[in-house]
């Protein structure tokens, strides 16, 4: 008799065989993968609402909205061509300037929020430059999943592991913060080195195309525009103040949504239709397929096999690191962070455990740099790329996004080891 451990398993390994051979869109084979996990019934009705993350496909709604809204106004064209001149017209400062500024405020924002406000404005800038868009897109979504390993708001996994280890906000800063400094270094200078032809074509004419340009004369509704800069400085205060009023993150975008849609006068119709229905949908089939895994107890069970032999805390800090990195270019960081966060604790009694969050941190954060699937700012980012008619395939994805993975993580790995270890 076939048990539900090995269909959940098998329908997993064919969404991803799917997804990797691109032979069907990514979309659909996460669609059919959570029809037939719920037709057999392997995750209940009741608990679909558990895994399919509603939290962040509204909030990943509500900003489309508000993107799509504020994009008609020119506003990202205009701080795109802001942002250019203040790097001089220079492709290499402008990969170096949008790579720190990403990482920063995704620090403070959800890295999805961040790379929906910042990626128009870099497809704009590297169109005026004309220079290949692929290299400035990957180190924006690396600098992103970088950027929301330092600090305790920057990433759910960090928020999961803050609540349940009682560890402060300025705790993360401490301990993750100069990780993620060093290693956003380690990532520029890796893309630099593999993209350092593509980033310096066009490099002399790009300063006389950029610094010709007014800033000014790209917007096309000045009305909508100031609209535009007031709801989306609200919604990030919002982001930041969401915990003091208990209000959740998708809460925040689709009121600031809702607020730019009606004070605008935009017809929704003309707002919804650009909206990435294809990327939300493919986050809800995955979420299902993967919550199979957790529901059927896979996860659990390869968790504790992993550590169940561990002998000493370098092994423990690296198991951890590791396993969770692996795991997470694989399925989503959120339900194997929920899995790994007991598992822990039980090893508190033959171990000091206070290293180990700082390895679960490093490994769930930056292990979705791994692959094209691993985190969510990456399936946005792509998602756009592809609307735009810049292609950036799974296996592409993985030979550079590999690489960065292993760097970051060994050299995380060697920091929380020499200040722990």
């Amino acid at each position: 008799m076939i048990t539900q451990e090995a269909v959940a398993i098998a329908v997993f390994v064919v969404v991803y065989i799917a997804i990797v051979s691109e032979r069907i869109h990514r979309t659909v084979a996460a669609m059919v993968g959570a029809s037939i996990i719920m037709i057999l019934g392997i995750v209940p009705w009741e608990k679909v609402p558990e895994y399919l993350d509603f939290n962040t496909i509204l909030l990943l709604a509500g900003m489309m909205v508000i993107v799509n809204v504020s994009r008609e106004s020119g506003l990202f064209e205009y701080l795109a061509i802001k942002t250019a001149k203040l790097s001089g017209g220079n492709p290499i400062k402008v990969l170096l300037f949008f790579s720190i500024a990403t990482a920063v405020v995704s620090a403070f924002l959800d890295n999805v929020t961040t790379v929906l406000l910042l990626t128009p404005m870099l497809l704009y800038i590297t169109r005026r430059m004309g220079v290949n868009p692929i290299p400035f897109l990957l180190s924006e979504i690396f600098a992103s999943n970088i950027g929301g390993t330092a600090t305790l708001v920057g990433d759910p996994p960090n928020i999961m592991i803050g609540s349940a280890a009682g560890l402060s906000f300025n705790e993360f800063l401490v301990n993750m913060g100069p990780i993620a400094t060093v290693d956003l270094g380690l990532m520029i200078l890796i893309i630099w080195l593999i993209y350092r032809k593509d980033i310096g074509v066009g490099k002399e004419k790009a300063l006389d195309r950029l610094m010709t340009l007014d800033e000014k004369e790209v917007i096309k509704d000045p009305v909508l525009f100031k609209k535009s800069v007031i709801v989306l400085g609200l919604v990030i205060l919002g982001f930041f103040l969401h915990d003091l009023f208990k209000i959740e993150l998708a809460v925040v975008a689709l009121a600031g949504a809702s607020l730019l849609l009606l004070w605008s006068g935009i017809s929704p119709e003309h707002a919804l239709e650009k909206v990435e229905w294809a990327t939300l949908f493919f986050f809800g089939g995955l979420f299902i397929v993967v919550g199979a895994l957790v529901e059927t107890g896979i996860i659990d069970s390869l968790a504790l096999l992993l550590t169940s032999h561990v002998r000493s805390e370098d092994e423990a800090i690296l198991l951890v690191a590791w396993f969770s990195a692996v795991a997470s270019a694989v399925v989503d960081n959120i339900p194997l962070t929920a899995t790994m966060i007991p598992l822990i604790k039980s090893m508190g009694s033959v171990l000091n455990i206070y290293p180990l969050w700082w390895a679960l941190s490093l490994g769930a954060c930056l292990g979705g740099n791994g692959t094209a699937i691993g985190a969510s700012a990456n399936v946005v980012v792509l998602g756009i790329a592809y609307r735009e008619g810049i292609r950036i395939s799974f296996i592409d994805f993985l030979k550079i996004g590999m690489l960065i993975m292993l760097a970051t993580v060994g050299l995380g790995s060697l920091m929380i080891l020499v200040r722990y270890g």
